[in-house]
């Protein structure tokens, strides 16, 4: 037996169905948005849209008999082998009902889809996460009015009429007119209507009132233009928090297709973090091998290249946009540097100046994610040597600066760094930082 609620709510779906469907399935949902973000460009990783679930995973909840237990009576056709309270054995079991057809693959049915609105695609993805330092959050002019009451006017749209005003405006008027009431036109006609035939003097003189009473009511409006009254909003300037995106990528031969993956996993995440933070946020991709350029979104994660690995340029070429296009007075500025740790000995020194006297006093933010393979394997004891950046960068770390950093080696990892850098701080840990 299946209880489904069809009741429709306003917008013709089955809401509550929805919604139960989406508490008992939330885990299985969450895991599918978080393995569709990969697919997806990093702008758009944010929208809606389908989700695939395994179909035998949402199966609606069943009430069904018990096999035993409970009082029982069963009416069966009469026979010539048993009389009433003769026990029936069970029949054999395998017999002949048609059954389904299985599969070749043992899969009976088709993955189960599942539309996800954008609302609720990012709160799946964002759950108890939060930026960090946001007391330094800073806002633009305004680019947008917000309109606030103001008051009442006289003339204005019927959508923003004040009805409650416009009839207590009206009753005042009609009191301090004193406009005859229905009632006392009423009570009038019965008075008149009870008089004695006898009495004629009475009935002209409460005609005439009736009549002077009746002609007041038709002189004076129940509603009169004066009384209109319409909500009136006035344009308020608000400011509006902006952000800007820096992805750095080294792209040299050393980084493979795996590598760029798990990259472009952690940029689609902060990019949705961010937009739900900031309402313009504006994305800037910096690729580099032993030099650096500003490429757009499909060039950054697909186009090969060939070199060597020079960390500085990539940063010096970052310095040159905050310059140009996105002054730390005016600009939120986050960047994530994704690499596989390597970069020419001498320009070590030179990347860690750039950062800590530039880049990281303009930041708001700044992680940088090392990537490696996923099938590198050591034997048991080995203990790997730190790659030449990770050491700089964690002198940099040691001084104070506000940088983060992490190693990653398999899609499963990016999502638990993630909530790593930036889940909620408790009031302990945000009182000792």
């Amino acid at each position: 037996m299946h209880i489904v609620d069809r009741r429709l709510n306003p917008s013709g779906k089955n809401l509550a169905n929805r919604q139960r469907f989406m508490r008992r399935a939330k885990a299985q949902i969450r895991k599918a948005v978080h393995e569709s973000a990969g697919s997806r460009s990093i702008k758009d990783a944010d929208e809606g849209g389908e989700v695939v679930l395994p179909a035998q995973g949402v199966n609606e909840p069943t009430f069904r008999r018990s096999s035993s237990g409970g009082i029982r009576d069963h009416l069966l056709p009469g026979n010539k082998e048993y009389i009433a309270g003769d026990t029936i054995q069970r029949p054999p079991r395998g017999g002949g009902g048609s059954g389904s057809e299985g599969a070749p693959d043992g899969e009976g049915e088709d993955d189960f889809r599942f539309a996800l609105s954008r609302e609720e695609f990012v709160d799946l993805f964002l759950e108890d996460l939060e930026l960090p330092d946001l007391a330094k959050r800073r806002v633009v002019n305004a680019e947008a009015l917000v309109y606030h009451r103001a008051g009442y006017s006289v003339s204005g749209s019927p959508a923003n009429l004040a009805l409650n005003r416009t009839v207590r405006n009206s009753m005042s008027r009609r009191i301090a007119l004193r406009r005859p009431k229905p009632e006392e036109l009423q009570a009038l006609l019965d008075e008149i209507e009870a008089l004695d035939p006898a009495d004629e003097i009475k009935r002209l003189e409460l005609q005439e009132e009736y009549a002077r009473k009746k002609r007041r009511t038709g002189i004076i409006p129940y509603i009169d233009p004066l009384d209109v009254r319409y909500r009136r909003f006035e344009p308020h300037p608000k400011p509006v928090a902006q952000a800007v995106m820096f992805c750095l990528m080294d792209v040299s031969g050393s980084m493979t297709e795996h590598m760029k993956d798990l990259a472009k996993r952690f940029y689609v995440l902060l990019y949705i973090f961010l937009k739900r933070r900031y309402k313009n946020v504006e994305v800037v991709f910096i690729r580099h091998t032993h030099q650096a350029s500003e490429v757009d979104e499909d060039t950054f994660f697909n186009s090969p290249e060939t070199g060597g690995t020079v960390v500085s340029t990539a940063l010096e070429e970052m310095q040159r946009v905050i310059q140009e296009r996105y002054s730390p007075d005016n600009w939120n500025i986050y960047a994530a540097q994704a690499s596989d740790g390597d970069n020419t000995a001498s320009d070590n020194d030179k990347t860690a100046a750039l950062l800590t006297k530039v880049l990281l006093p303009a930041c708001q933010y700044y992680a940088y994610l090392e990537v490696g393979r996923d099938s590198e394997h050591f034997p048991p004891g080995f203990i790997r040597r730190d790659s030449d950046l990770w050491q700089t960068y964690s002198t940099i770390i040691r001084a104070g600066a506000p940088m983060a950093m992490r190693k990653v080696g398999h899609r499963r990892d990016i999502y638990p760094v993630f909530r790593e850098l930036f889940a909620k701080k408790t009031g302990t840990e945000a009182a000792a930082e």
